[in-house]
Parts: structure tokens; C-alpha cells; sequence
């Protein structure tokens, strides 16, 4: 068979196969679930939805759907195969059980290198035994397909890693600073090669591929071929992104973090390539990826620390989000102004602009200092019994309404919030 078609065809197979449906069902369930909390959270601060579950829900599964399809693609095109006893299939069982025992493992750069390791030392105790080796896995393979799967996330974490942002809160001098925290999950759907022997059941034997194909282990992955026939396997992967930040505003930070991931994806497959030399240098490559990865974080925590807080109402109120189609939103106020005055009153506190707010003039004056200094004055007429639709940074916090974001606070401020409305 062509490789193009084969490729195509499996890709295809991917998302419509029963099973890989049955898959995306259960996936959708589970963050329809986890996107209904953070709708509700959001209208609890908001008063309006920003963004319903199923909005939240569907986005995540059609942009998993074609970015999945699109590493696919690339993998396929790079070469990247597996043995039929590689186990590939553990790395995203290694990955659950990270996740299980501290979600900030869950990412693939760690499954992979304890999977490598594993497979190393099985490799070397079988090496000179007779017996066949129960587990044997392209190293080089490996932290390739991890390298795409960073590349995949940096694009995702850039252009959807912002939505579903929730309002935070922290402590800066005696003083109240606001942020977001960040958290986005995608299903990728990845179909792999698998080399299988030439009889195996739904193997196909390639028949033409291009002359410059495989792009990765060139030499040794030719010679299988002509000998070996492949079937695709489709896995699904979930991507995660979460973060916090109080020193970017929410799309600055996805941006910033975005470009970190997807240069750290592109140097692993780099670095991977090194794995064909010898099981000395598999052992490195092994080690590298959790090692690049956590010094790619730890750059982040250094730049953003660097960086002053921006969410602080010192003088004036500070906005910390503007709602869609909001009257804030659209008189021009944004993210990270700061409202000085309302029809030529000083506006104090929180409260004093939410009571100015409420009272029905024909039309307010906003003075605003803007995010980059510039005072200017913004007109509003009548809201009609609208909500404005800001979230602010408030001057100052009761110590009963302080909830740590180190529990689960997610069922502590409903109920909170099912008190003040008693």
C-alpha cells in the first residue's frame, strides 16, 4: 500500500472507529464535568457565564481532534515507529498513575523516561539470554514522539491555554494583588506505527514511500521495512495545561508559556536523535527530557518573578477581567485599567464603585488610567439594569472570605456562597 493513503486512511480511523468513539464519548463526560465547575465559578464572580461547559467542552475536543490528527501526521511523515513489544501502550498508564500521585507529573517528558529506563535495564539483563525480550522500545522513537507531543502543546497552550481562565487572588505588601489561574485539558487522538511481522493480523505491507522517508533513523528503520510489515495503532493522549499568574495578563501568560513548551519540544527531538548511537547515549537523552523540562518551568518562575505585579489597586479600582459583550466591555474598558473617578468622584473602594454603579444615571463618566499610563475619559449611558460586567481587584479582603487555593475550594465557596444568600 502507498504510505500517504495508509496515513490518511488511518488518521480517519483514528475518530471514527467504535472504539476510538466510545473514547471521545467518555473524555467529553469527563471535562463537561470538570468545565461545569469552572462555568459555575465563573458566574458566581461574574454573575453571567463567560463561557458554558458545553462551549468550554467542545472547543477542547475539536481542537484535540485536528491537532491530534496533525501530530499524526507529523509522526508518521518523521518515522516514528514502535515494535510490536515496545509497550508504547504503558507510557499512558505511567502517565495516569503520575498524575494520580501529583498532577504536576502528568506530562509525558516523565512517563517516558521512567519507560525508558525500564526498557534499558530489561534490554541490558536480556542481552545475552536467549529468551525474547518482553518489553523493547525505540528510545530514539520515544522522546521524538514526546518532543512532537510538546510542539502540539505549546501551539494549544498559545492559541487556546486562556479560555476558562478563573480570577485569583494574593497577598503583595499589606495589599490585595488579583491574577488568573490557568487550567486547560485537550484529548489527542495519535495514531502510531507499529512494526509488526510480516503475517500479522491487520498489518499492511508497504508497497512505495518516498525516497526520503523515514525523515529519523533513516538507515535502520529502511531496512525493517522491506522486511516488516507496520499497522497504525491509535492511542489517546490528554494534554494539560495549568499555571497561574499574577504578573502577566492571562493571554501574555499563555503566550509566554506557549513559546517555552513548544522550544522545548523542538529541542527534544533534536536531543532524541543522539539516542542511536549507543546505550550510553539513550541513557542521556532518557535523563535529559524530565531534566530540560523542569529548567524550562524553573525559567518561567525566574522571568515572571522579575516582573512587578500588575492587578493592584493601589490607586483607583483595578480591573481585573472584562466579560464579552459586556457594556465595559464594550465602552473600551480593559483588563488591567484602573477607574479613578465616576462623574467626578473619587472612587475610594469596591464598594463605593459597585453602590455608584447601581444608581441609575443617565450616563457616567469614567476617568480610567490605563494598563500603560494613559488617563483618559470613557463615556456609559444608562445600564438599564445591566450588569457592568468587571471583575475587580478589591482593596482589601475579610479574613472570613479568604479561602486557600491549596484545598479544594471548589465545593468551599458554594457553600460560602449559598450563605451570603440566606
Amino acid at each position: 500500500m502507498d504510505l500517504s493513503r495508509y496515513i490518511l486512511k488511518s488518521i480517519a480511523a483514528a475518530v471514527t472507529e467504535p472504539g476510538s468513539v466510545i473514547m471521545l464519548v467518555v473524555l467529553s463526560i469527563i471535562l463537561y464535568a470538570k468545565n461545569k465547575k469552572i462555568s459555575l465559578m465563573q458566574k458566581m464572580i461574574m454573575g453571567e457565564y463567560i463561557h458554558s461547559p458545553l462551549e468550554l467542552t467542545l472547543s477542547q475536543m475539536v481542537i484535540g481532534i485536528v491537532f491530534g490528527s496533525i501530530g499524526s501526521s507529523i509522526l508518521a511523515y518523521l518515522g516514528v515507529a514502535f515494535d510490536g513489544n515496545s509497550g508504547i501502550w504503558i507510557l499512558f498508564i505511567i502517565s495516569i498513575i503520575l498524575m494520580l500521585y501529583n498532577p504536576r507529573f502528568f506530562c509525558f517528558s516523565y512517563s517516558a523516561s521512567i519507560l525508558g529506563f525500564v526498557s534499558v535495564i530489561i534490554n541490558i539483563f536480556y542481552k545475552d539470554t536467549m529468551s525474547e525480550i518482553p518489553i523493547s522500545i525505540n528510545i530514539v522513537s520515544l522522546m521524538t514522539f514526546v518532543g512532537i507531543m510538546h510542539v502540539l502543546e505549546g501551539f494549544l497552550v498559545m492559541f487556546d491555554g486562556a479560555k476558562g481562565a478563573m480570577p485569583v487572588f494574593t497577598s503583595k505588601d499589606g495589599n490585595v494583588a488579583g491574577g488568573f489561574a490557568l487550567k486547560r485539558y485537550w484529548p489527542l487522538p495519535v495514531a502510531l506505527i507499529i512494526i509488526m511481522s510480516g503475517n500479522a493480523d491487520f498489518s499492511v505491507k508497504l508497497t512505495s514511500w518516498p525516497g526520503w522517508w523515514p525523515l529519523i533513523q533513516h538507515g535502520i528503520m529502511y531496512t525493517v521495512l522491506t522486511t516488516a510489515a507496520i499497522q497504525m495503532m491509535t492511542l489517546y493522549g490528554v494534554i494539560g495545561y495549568s499555571s497561574y499568574t499574577f504578573k502577566m495578563n492571562k493571554k501574555q501568560k499563555t503566550r509566554f508559556s506557549g513559546i517555552c513548551i513548544l522550544i522545548y519540544g523542538l529541542v527534544l527531538t533534536g536531543v532524541a536523535q543522539f539516542g542511536e548511537i549507543n546505550i550510553i547515549s539513550q541513557i542521556a537523552v532518557i535523563i535529559f527530557a524530565p531534566v530540560a523540562h523542569e529548567f524550562m518551568l524553573y525559567i518561567q518562575r525566574v522571568i515572571e518573578a522579575k516582573k512587578d505585579y500588575i492587578y493592584v489597586s493601589d490607586d483607583g479600582i483595578c480591573i481585573l477581567d472584562v466579560m464579552r459583550d459586556s457594556p465595559a466591555e464594550k465602552i473600551g474598558i480593559k483588563s488591567g485599567d484602573k477607574i479613578l473617578e465616576i462623574n467626578g468622584e473619587i472612587v475610594d473602594n469596591e464598594k463605593s464603585l459597585f453602590a455608584t454603579l447601581r444608581k441609575r444615571y443617565i450616563k457616567m463618566d469614567f476617568l480610567i488610567r490605563s494598563i500603560n499610563g494613559e488617563i483618559k475619559t470613557i463615556s456609559c449611558d444608562n445600564l438599564n439594569g445591566r450588569r457592568f460586567g468587571i471583575v475587580v481587584v478589591p482593596k482589601a479582603v475579610e479574613l472570613n472570605n479568604i479561602i486557600s487555593a491549596k484545598k479544594d475550594s471548589f465545593q468551599e465557596i458554594l457553600s460560602k456562597k449559598k450563605k451570603e444568600n440566606h
